[in-house]
């Protein structure tokens, strides 16, 4: 029997797999939990369709995360922090702080997790940090500015 999985099952394949089981597990357990659907002409056809669309949202979340990147480019986030004698830095600048200045000042949101740098700023000057935005395809750069106060 051929079914289309409409979920990974451990062991038989990922959703969307075509496979060949035998009759019993996929009538009592495959079909019956709707894990999978007959391979008919039609449900190959649904099958294609949901591929394309999910192409097609693919390539849109990638020209996103490309004109995000060109707009990171073109921002440099300013912060400002306690220093001591000879230049000493007191405290540091989180991701947690460049996300939210992002999204209050700019209005652009980014998960913090998103960072391949995630070490705290806390030196004076610019500080390029790295951004992952769409797969480790798209990698944005946002430049942060420390001063002191």
């Amino acid at each position: 029997m051929k079914v289309i999985l409409l979920s990974d099952v451990k062991k038989v394949g990922k959703k969307g797999d075509i496979v060949e089981v035998s009759d019993g597990y996929g009538r009592n357990f495959l079909l019956k939990q709707k894990l999978a659907v007959l391979a008919t002409k039609k449900s190959k056809e649904i099958l294609d369709e949901q591929n394309l669309q999910h192409d097609l949202e693919e390539k849109q979340r990638e020209s996103d995360a490309v004109a995000l990147k060109e707009k990171l480019s073109k921002i440099t986030l300013q912060f400002h922090v306690k220093t001591g004698e000879g230049g000493r830095v007191f405290g540091s600048v989180s991701s947690k702080q460049i996300v939210e200045q992002l999204q209050r000042v700019h209005g652009i949101h980014i998960e913090k997790r998103k960072f391949i740098d995630k070490e705290a700023v806390s030196s004076l000057g610019y500080t390029d940090i790295k951004v992952d935005l769409y797969k480790n395809k798209v990698i944005g750069t946002i430049r942060v500015h420390v001063s002191e106060k």
